[in-house]
């Protein structure tokens, strides 16, 4: 019967480190930064120090943050999603380390950034589709192959090499 008696303050005190471990991972992991649009949020994690810098110097960093250009902009449900589906991706790299020196788009990421490119420039886009054949030489890349960034490497992360090497890359400063 004493048994019975301790076990239930044993599993509170249990619950409740449970619970300041899990509201320390919180804090320490900076986990709402992620709710928000702000591009500091994608510096928590240092190796992506450079991408953030090289935005700062960019044509883009007054009228487009990371979500941007990195989300489906279409509705919040895919905003999310997208969001949640990379971060786990980021954090299981970051963690394990399985990352490479230089950090490539996964083509679900690319596919959404081509989206959004062609969404906000898309008069531009227009007119290019329209004049292709004139003043575009893509060597026999078929039209729904072509990437913007095929083209305009250096927008909106100047040109990002590796992790290490990186023009404008002069440390990284809040806005």
């Amino acid at each position: 019967m004493k048994s019975g008696r301790i076990l239930v303050p044993l599993s509170i005190v249990t619950f409740i480190v449970a619970l300041g471990i899990f509201g320390y991972l919180l804090n320490a992991s900076q986990a709402f930064s992620y709710l928000s649009t702000d591009p500091v949020a994608c510096i928590n994690c240092h190796v992506m120090n450079s991408q953030y810098a090289t935005w700062q110097h960019s044509s883009h960093r007054e009228v487009a943050s990371c979500v941007d250009c990195h989300l489906p902009t279409d509705n919040v449900v895919d905003k999310y999603m997208a969001k949640a589906r990379d971060g786990w991706n980021h954090s299981v790299a970051f963690t394990l380390n399985t990352y490479e020196q230089n950090i490539r788009v996964s083509e679900d990421g690319a596919a959404r950034i081509q989206e959004n490119c062609r969404s906000c420039h898309a008069r531009l886009v227009e007119n290019i589709v329209t004049n292709e054949q004139r003043y575009h030489d893509f060597k026999g890349i078929a039209a729904d192959e072509r990437k913007c960034w095929d083209c305009h490497r250096g927008v909106p992360h100047g040109r990002v090499r590796s992790l290490s090497s990186t023009p404008d890359n002069l440390g990284v400063r809040e806005l």
